[in-house]
C-alpha cells in the first residue's frame, strides 16, 4: 500500500535549465542502467535542434520524459487502474494490473510512455522512485555532469526547486491539456 500512497507532505518536481544541457545522454544511459530499460527503447531521450548558417549557428537540448502531472489524463484513461497517481506525486504503472491495451500510451500530450516489449506492460519514467523513496537523487538527475535537472519537493518553500521557480522565469509544456504537469523548464 505505501507504493501507492507515496511519501506523505511532499510534491516531487524536476526543474530544467536547459542551457546547461550539452546532449551528453548521461542522463539517458543512467536510467537505462538503472531501471532496466529494454535496447531502443527510453524512458528519457534529449530532444536537439540546430540551425543558422556560418557563421551564426546555434544548437539546443532539452531534456523529456514523463512530466508527473498533477491530474494526469494516462490515469484517468486506464481501464484497471494499474496507471496511478502516488500521494507525493509521482505518476506510476504496476505492472502486475497493467494489460497492455495502450490507452494511456495514447492519452500522454508528451509521448512519454512506451509498450515494454519485454515485460509485456507499458513503462514509463518513475522518476526513480525506488530511489527516491531511500532518500536517493532519481539516476538521471544525479548523473548529470551539468546539473541541468534540480529534483526535490515543490512542497519545501527553502527546497531548491522553490527558489529556482521563485526567482526565475519558467513553462510547462502543454499546459492547455489540464493535466498541470510538474517538469519546469527555467526560460
Amino acid at each position: 500500500m505505501r507504493e501507492r500512497l507515496g511519501l506523505k507532505k511532499k510534491r516531487w518536481v524536476i526543474v530544467l535549465d536547459t542551457r546547461k544541457c550539452i546532449d551528453c545522454k548521461a542522463c539517458v544511459v543512467a536510467c537505462k542502467a538503472e531501471n532496466g530499460v529494454p535496447i531502443g527503447q527510453f524512458r528519457n531521450w534529449i530532444n536537439g535542434e540546430t540551425g543558422g548558417d556560418y557563421p551564426r549557428l546555434f544548437a539546443s537540448f532539452e531534456p523529456e520524459q514523463c512530466h508527473h502531472c498533477e491530474r494526469p489524463s494516462c490515469v484517468r484513461v486506464c481501464p484497471t487502474g494499474a496507471s496511478y497517481r502516488r500521494s507525493d506525486g509521482l505518476v506510476l504503472v504496476d505492472a502486475d494490473d497493467c494489460i497492455g491495451c495502450g490507452y494511456c500510451i495514447i492519452a500522454c500530450p508528451y509521448n512519454a510512455r512506451y509498450f515494454n516489449r519485454e515485460t509485456r506492460v507499458v513503462d514509463k519514467c518513475t522518476m526513480c522512485a525506488h530511489r527516491v523513496d531511500e532518500g536517493k537523487l532519481p539516476a538521471c538527475v544525479e548523473t548529470c555532469p551539468t546539473k541541468v535537472r534540480v529534483f526535490g519537493d515543490l512542497e519545501d518553500p527553502k527546497g531548491a526547486p522553490r527558489t529556482l521557480l521563485s526567482t526565475h522565469r519558467y513553462e510547462v509544456k502543454k499546459k492547455q491539456t489540464g493535466n498541470d504537469p510538474h517538469l519546469f523548464y527555467l526560460l
